[in-house]
């Protein structure tokens, strides 16, 4: 039976049952599946990521239930798993959270430190493949499909040596889900949270999906699970019961794509050129706001943290768009197409600034957000400069150079005083 200890990462590909402690180090945390050695398409979730880089970066937070979010209106944007057992979840409105959680500490996102971390973790997937896809700053499917003679060792053990790298070097966590496609290896990187390993082979496939909810596959919410449940499915098995004929045409294109992964079917490749349609973020007010300086300030730190996904993603924005709903829930959105594309967070800033002094929609609100969409890669950017402003590209330079005194002394090393606001 194919086994590895996760502790010393021995592995073993001989014949006979499993040991239930390490030949070698004598741990008993052994993975062991028939078909361990055989798949080479993983998903790495990290582990709690904004909650554990907190935690990691402030020890007197190690045994407190941690939320990362904002405002008593705002949501969270993680937790840790102490807080996740008094039911606490991620994009849940802060004050339900608070209420769930009343001991918890609320610290705000440092999207800065998060990003440079992110960028560690990749670097070390790097060393193992190219072949990386991105799904946020926490998480990537990674395809080791070949490695195994240029690593000397398979797949499994490559990812098993990932998180051990992430725990000693970075002390954070990761759980890994490793399987024959995308689908299945998301979905087995969710079973064994934290710190988890989990498996899915193609002879179990058919028996793993049939008892499973139609809410495992990815994709598919709360309206959607509605609009099945009202033709009678619940499960994969009663996904199963139906032709494709007759779920594409009830459904559409989703129903061709549930037939397929009720199968265990999934085609898509692992690949690093997939690239999502925008980067955005935005911000909720505990109290409706009109404030010129309160919202001019939000307006600069949103911007910051978009240029730093984008940043982290080697991304650009060839249009910039501001969002902004009021007390009465009326949303707003203005957009403006950039002659050259950008990921430089003054040039998102002060085009978002031009959109909101035009925008024709006065105060209070109660929500603003900042994003760019019309994607392009990092090569792309920032290229033409503008004729409009001769300045731009010297502030371009002294906030590249900013970036790099943050990645080497701490994210709160240089701070605008815009952002003070």
């Amino acid at each position: 039976m194919p086994t590895l200890c996760r502790d010393c990462l021995a592995f073993d590909d001989g014949p006979g049952p499993a040991p239930r402690r390490c030949p070698e180090c004598h741990s008993p945390r052994l993975l062991s599946h028939p078909e361990l050695f055989d798949l080479s398409i993983a998903h790495m979730d990290c582990d709690a990521f904004y909650a554990s880089v907190e935690k990691r970066d402030d020890p007197t937070l190690a045994d407190k239930a941690l939320i990362v979010g904002g405002g008593t209106r705002g949501v969270v944007s993680t937790c840790c798993y102490i807080a996740r057992i008094s039911g606490v979840r991620s994009a849940m409105p802060m004050f339900q959270a608070l209420k769930l959680c009343p001991d918890a500490v609320v610290v705000k996102p440092r999207m800065s430190a998060y990003v440079t971390e992110s960028r560690k973790i990749r670097a070390m997937m790097e060393e193992m493949t190219p072949a990386i896809e991105p799904l946020s700053l926490d998480e990537a499917f990674i395809d080791l499909t070949g490695t195994a003679r240029l690593h000397g060792a398979p797949p499994a053990v490559m990812m098993a040596r990932l998180v051990r790298r992430m725990e000693t070097e970075l002390g954070l966590s990761g759980s890994v889900g490793l399987s024959h496609n995308k689908f299945l290896a998301k979905i087995a990187s969710d079973l064994d949270k934290p710190k988890g390993f989990a498996v899915i082979g193609r002879a179990e496939t058919d028996a793993f999906l049939r008892p499973r909810s139609v809410r495992i596959i990815w994709g598919v919410g709360t309206a959607t699970q509605t609009a099945l449940e009202q033709a009678g499915i619940r499960t994969i098995a009663d996904l199963l019961r139906w032709d494709r004929a007759d779920l594409t045409a009830r459904f559409g294109s989703m129903g061709d794509r549930l037939w397929h992964l009720a199968r265990g079917i999934d085609l898509r490749r692992v690949s690093r050129d997939e690239r999502p349609k925008s980067i955005s973020k935005e911000t909720t007010f505990n109290d409706d706001t009109e404030d010129a300086d309160i919202l001019d300030g939000h307006l600069w730190r949103l911007s910051e943290q978009v240029s730093d996904r984008a940043k982290a993603k080697g991304l650009a924005g060839r249009c910039v768009v501001l969002k902004l709903k009021k007390g009465d829930f009326q949303t707003v959105t203005r957009r403006h197409a950039l002659g050259d594309a950008t990921q430089i967070a003054d040039r998102i800033y002060r085009a978002v600034r031009e959109l909101y002094d035009h925008s024709g929609t006065p105060g209070p609100f109660r929500l603003i957000g900042v994003g760019i969409t019309d994607l392009v890669t990092e090569d792309q950017a920032d290229r033409s400069g503008d004729l409009l402003d001769p300045d731009a590209a010297k502030r371009a330079r002294a906030e590249r150079a900013a970036d790099s005194i943050r990645a080497r002394f701490g994210a709160e090393a240089i701070i605008k005083g815009r952002a003070l606001r």
